[in-house]
Order: C-alpha cells, then structure tokens, then sequence
C-alpha cells in the first residue's frame, strides 16, 4: 500500500522516524510538513524509498539507510550493477545531485550459510533495500529450513547400494540406524507381500476344484456319507487323487489293500471298490511301483475343508505375509516350499502310512519359526521381548496341540518348524551392530546349511528304502492319540470301514 508524502525543501525533516504499525503515528509517519509542490510515493513499511541525504538541506539518515551504506562501502564482495529505481525522482529537487535519488545500489546479505539456501531465497538478493524491507514477511519469501534438504546432497541410501548378495543376506551399506528403525517400525525389504497373495490365490482355486470333484462323485461338494468330513469338506478318496501325501501312492507299503474305496463311494463298509492305481490317478503306475514323489509338494496346496483352508489362510495372510515383507519374495519363497516340503517328508517317514495327509500347515510353521529368529537375533529391538516370547511360547504349545485332533499331522509342524528354523537363519536379514554378533550369525548360517541339507537327504532315503517305524516306533505317538478307529495307532492306520483316519496338516 502507497500513500503520498509531501517535502518542503526548506523546511527541516527531524531526525525521527515513527513506528509505523503504531496508531498514534500511522496518518503522518514523518511528520513531514505537506506541500503540493513536491511528492513521492513510499511504502508503509516506514523505509523511505529513495536515499535524499544529499538531495534535502538538513536530512539526517534513519538507522536502517545507515546500515545500509555502510555495508556498501565496507563489503568485501564485488559491486554489483546499479538497479534503476521504480519509483519517480521528487519534482522541485532540480539537478541538485539527481543521480542519487534516480539510482539504488542493490543490497545483498553475505549469509554465510546462503549457499544452502534455496533458489527462491538467493534470486532476490540482488534486488534493492527497499524492496527487501518491504518483502519482509511475506509467505513467498518463506521456507520451513527445519525439513530442507542441502542442496547438493542426496540420501546415501540411494547413492550407495550394496551387491546382490549382500543385499540378499540383509547386509551392505545401507545405513545401521535406518535398518533399526525401520525393523522397530516393522518396515521390511518390500511393502507387499506378493507371493503370499499369489499362494492364497492358487490355494483358494485348488479348493474349489476340490469341491467340484467332490460334488461331481458323491453330488455334493462336502463329504456327508459314509462319515461326514469334521473338516466340512471332500471325501477321503477324492483328496487322495487331487495329490495328498499318501505313501501307498508314493512307494510300496506292506498292509494297504489293492482295492480301496472310489470316489463315488458313500456306504459304510464301502459297496464300490477300485484299485489303488485308479484312486491315485495322475496316469497310474504304469504296471510299477508306485513312485509319485511330487505328492510331497502338491499336498501343500491342498485343504481338507472349509475349516482346514480359513484357518490357514489367516495365518497365512498375517504371519507368513510379515515375514515376506522382512525377508523379500525370493527368500520367502525358498523358506515357505522348504519348510512345507520337509514337514510332508517328516510326516511321510514317522505318521500312519494309511493316513492321507493335505495341507500348508508345515509352510507356515516354517514361516513361524522365522519369527522366532527375528526375536532372539534382534532381542534388543524388539517392543517387550519377553511378553512377546511369552506370547509366541503359547501359540507353539497351541499349534502342537492341535497335531493330535483328526485330520492335522504334527509331524508337518515339528518338520516345517525345524526346517524354517535352518533356513530362517540362512537367509532373513539380521542386523549386526557389532562384529561378535556378525560372527555369531555366520557361525549358525554356516552349520545350518549343511545340516538343512543332511536332514533332507537322510529322510528322503529312509522314506523309500527302511521302515519308517523300526527308527522309531514310538514315535508315532506324537501324531496320533491311540483310539479304536486307528487300532491304537498301530499298522498302517488304514481301514475299510471308515474314512475319518486321514490327517491334514
């Protein structure tokens, strides 16, 4: 805002400058006596505009033209070009040193930290006292230097990336302090878990597909005749062909008849027998023994029933997602099949042989056997460690006590368990702060490689060439509570007379 303020060339401009926000002074800041015959415009700032110290008889500087001038003179930085001024040179002055009012040396701030500043900020600089006086305040002008950058510096976590490997093992330059407060934050490698979504997907159609199978043999998709599924879905039979893990079906088994119940069985004792070749499907045995060792992998993504998949696929899509997000998809993935593939082995050596198996229960407990190497490997980092293993000590107790109802195989727990145990540590990114603690976990990744590796192999070969049961023949007590319907958990746990003797894990 512009008011106009009248000079008398003759008359003296006291050596005073009022306040100009003040109200007793706002009308007349300068008290300047009015005559028609000489104006010039000014700001409110209360600054005049130009510099009349030679141009008016008897002026006397404010502080601020003062200060002013004595920067231009003992600046050390070179003189920079003069700026016209905007505003119009007083009439009546003549040509009483007129180039003086008509001109303003620019003003600039030799900030030493002007360098930082930003571009909006160092652009005005140059431009004149008076302009800078009366820009001050405003929102242009203004930068929160709490929250900006130096310019010319970038983030050295995108500068600096570490090698593959490196990154793989959660190790490299990516800085220690953000590692910890991103793990107390519980952000990961990733910020979705896209094979979990991926599994859960494949899952949720393999179900169905079960359900159609079911309902295209007996009618209906859940199994009610001979014995109704406690799992709330297909038959015994027709899980066994979609690929459970079934010995019979992957080696020779002493006990197990030639002829089982078919799919379209409902009575009880089964009226409709076929041969074991027919039941397993996937093209038979070609007149050999039966060796379909992939039932290993494709009973992961099988489920027994409603029940079965629900509680699953929750687990899945909490605890399993997590540690995909901390671990990244490609050691994720290796974790999750190892594990689930080690548990059926497990089951396959030391559970009823006549007992199909289904189910992702052994994956995800080897996802949750990461959990717990994320706690004893970042104990100090962790929000109430002790609650936490209080808490994870119970859902262990719990997820074993449930190896022992119809239809869940322990075996695959304990299996998927150890196996994520081993790899966990292989490959989940621990943070280590300190050299001791970096030899400790290269110590445990380098005996747990060769032993993951040693159990596999054993296993395996005791699977299909000794009795599983002469290792251990109380073992299968882990898996099985001694009831009439499983002959007290001796032979091959298989019975014509009824179907509620498989396992799904």
């Amino acid at each position: 805002m512009a008011r106009l303020i009248h000079y008398d060339g003759d008359q003296q401009i006291p050596n005073r400058l009022g306040d100009p926000f003040g109200d007793d002074v706002r009308d007349e800041p300068f008290s300047i006596p009015r005559d028609d015959t000489m104006t010039f415009t000014t700001t409110t700032s209360g600054v005049p505009m130009p510099d009349p110290s030679k141009s008016m008889h008897g002026y006397e500087r404010t502080e601020s033209e003062s200060l002013a001038i004595n920067y231009r003179q003992n600046s050390r930085s070179p003189s920079l070009p003069a700026v016209p001024s905007r505003l119009p040179s007083p009439s009546g002055f003549g040509n009483r040193e007129s180039a003086s009012a008509s001109t303003i040396v620019g003003y600039r701030d030799e900030d030493p930290y002007a360098t930082e500043r930003p571009k909006s900020f160092i652009d005005k600089s140059e431009t004149s006292l008076v302009d800078n006086a009366a820009g001050m305040g405003r929102s242009d002008n203004y930068q929160d230097f709490d929250y900006a950058e130096p310019m010319g510096e970038e983030s050295h976590t995108v500068n600096e990336k570490a090698a593959p490997f490196q990154s793989f093992l959660g190790s490299g330059k990516y800085p220690m302090e953000q590692r910890i407060e991103d793990k107390k934050r519980g952000i990961g490698r990733q910020k979705h878990p896209f094979v979990v979504w991926a599994l859960t997907i494949a899952m949720a159609g393999v179900f169905i597909n079960e359900l159609v199978v079911n309902s295209k043999a007996q009618g209906t998709p859940v199994s009610f005749k001979p014995v109704v599924n406690p799992m709330l879905g297909p038959s015994e039979s027709a899980l066994i062909n979609l690929g459970a893990r079934f010995p019979p079906c992957m080696k020779a088994v002493a006990g197990i008849p030639s002829q089982i119940a078919c799919l379209n069985d409902t009575a009880n004792p089964p009226d409709r027998l076929c041969s074991l070749e027919d039941v397993c499907g996937f093209g038979g045995f070609h007149g050999e023994t039966p060796n379909q060792w992939y039932r290993f992998i494709t009973a992961i993504f099988l489920h027994a029933g409603f029940i079965h998949i629900l509680l699953n696929m929750v687990a899945q899509l909490t605890v399993s997602a997590q540690i995909e997000r901390e671990m990244g998809s490609a050691g994720f993935l290796i974790t999750y099949f190892a594990a689930g593939i080690f548990g059926n082995v497990l089951g396959g050596n030391f559970s009823l042989v006549g007992a199909p198996s289904i189910g992702a229960s052994g994956a995800i407990f080897g996802t949750v056997a990461v959990t717990w190497v994320d706690l004893f490997a970042h104990w100090k980092y962790q929000y109430r460690p002790g609650r936490k293993l209080a808490f994870m000590s119970v859902e262990l107790i719990f997820g074993i006590a449930l190896g022992y109802i119809p239809y869940v195989d322990n075996f695959a727990h304990l299996g998927g368990l150890c196996m994520g145990l081993l790899v966990g540590t292989t490959l989940y990114p621990v943070i280590s702060p300190t050299k001791r603690h970096k030899l400790i976990m290269w110590g445990f990744r380098l005996a747990a490689i060769p032993l993951a590796i040693i159990l596999f192999v054993v296993l395996i070969r005791n699977f299909y060439t000794s009795d599983p049961y002469a290792a251990c023949s109380g073992c299968r007590y882990l898996s099985c509570i001694p009831t009439s319907s499983n002959n007290h958990c001796q032979g091959t746990g298989f019975t014509t007379t009824t179907t509620t003797g498989g396992s799904s894990i």
